[in-house]
């Protein structure tokens, strides 16, 4: 049986208005379009486009928006509208795409953020089954695991895999638990990334590795529905921290965010290879419209 398809669009916050180009836009959908064919959809069995639009008011019925401006969410979320429809808001900052890579395969793996998947917990202090929020962005979110896809930086994800009760012993290190291999085992959390959890009496929980070591903090406490969504309401409730991660990326070089150590600018790559790619089509499309071959 055939998937669903799901459509995103991307589009630019009128709030940013000339700061960001349509070109831009289309090169940076193209990337998530990529990313969500070639790498996320084999692995969660998910099918989708996404597509740039230059507003709100040209997006079709059926897609769900990811727009981009100043929109005050320390990175980026994902919301519920009026009707129940997801839709998402990201920061128009240095590191813009990984954003909205992240909140673009977040949105694909559970549009209505209330998906929970049963596990053991991961605080030694609290032994039991717990719930986790499925956001597959999260453990491994920091912009240095990203990759890049055309060009353009995008984010790690984890799998299902994710999940699992615990590393296979027979075959260490066979099973893959985020796309690029950065998580060597099941519900493990890098720098710079955090997981959530409901414990059997509603309490929720998050484990945080934004220091030297991984935390767990107290409870953050228990869902309020006026939240529309279990992602909304546990994103509230780092808000304050996300901002001010943001704020501290925004005064990195840029290459910071865009080039890792030892690695090539992909940026500066990719588009020295479409420019001369696009110099000899024109040459050649010049050569036909004067009644050559």
């Amino acid at each position: 049986m055939s998937n669903l398809l799901r459509n995103v669009a991307l589009v630019p916050d009128e709030n940013i208005a000339g700061q960001l180009s349509a070109s831009t836009v289309a090169q940076v959908a193209a990337a998530l379009q990529k990313q969500a064919a070639r790498d996320f959809a084999p692995i969660w069995n998910i099918t989708a486009t996404v597509d740039a639009f230059g507003s709100l008011d040209d997006v079709p019925l059926g897609y769900w928006p990811i727009l981009v401006g100043q929109e005050g969410q320390g990175g980026g979320g994902v919301h519920l509208d009026d009707n129940n429809q997801p839709y998402a808001l990201v920061d128009f900052t240095p590191d813009w795409t990984i954003t909205a890579s992240h909140e673009s395969l977040e949105m694909l793996a559970d549009p209505f953020g209330n998906r929970l998947v049963a596990g053991d917990g991961p605080d030694p202090a609290r032994p039991g089954r717990v719930e986790f929020l499925v956001e597959v962005c999260d453990p491994c979110e920091a912009p240095g695991l990203g990759y890049t896809v055309n060009g353009i930086r995008v984010s790690d994800f984890y799998t299902p895999q994710y999940f699992d009760p615990s590393q296979p012993a027979e075959s260490p290190g066979a099973a893959r638990y985020d796309f690029r291999g950065h998580l060597k085992g099941p519900r493990e959390v890098l720098r710079g990334g955090y997981l959530s959890w409901r414990e059997a009496d509603g309490q929720w929980f998050q484990e945080k590795f934004f220091g030297l070591a991984p935390d767990f903090p107290p409870s953050i406490g228990r869902f309020d529905k006026s939240f529309g969504s279990l992602r909304s309401w546990i994103d509230s409730k780092s808000l304050a921290e996300r901002q001010q991660l943001t704020k501290q990326r925004a005064a990195y070089p840029k290459q910071v965010l865009v080039k890792l150590p030892g690695e090539a600018d992909d940026n500066d790559l990719a588009t020295q290879a479409t420019t001369l790619r696009a110099g000899r089509l024109r040459e050649q499309i010049k050569a036909v419209r004067s009644g050559g071959k």
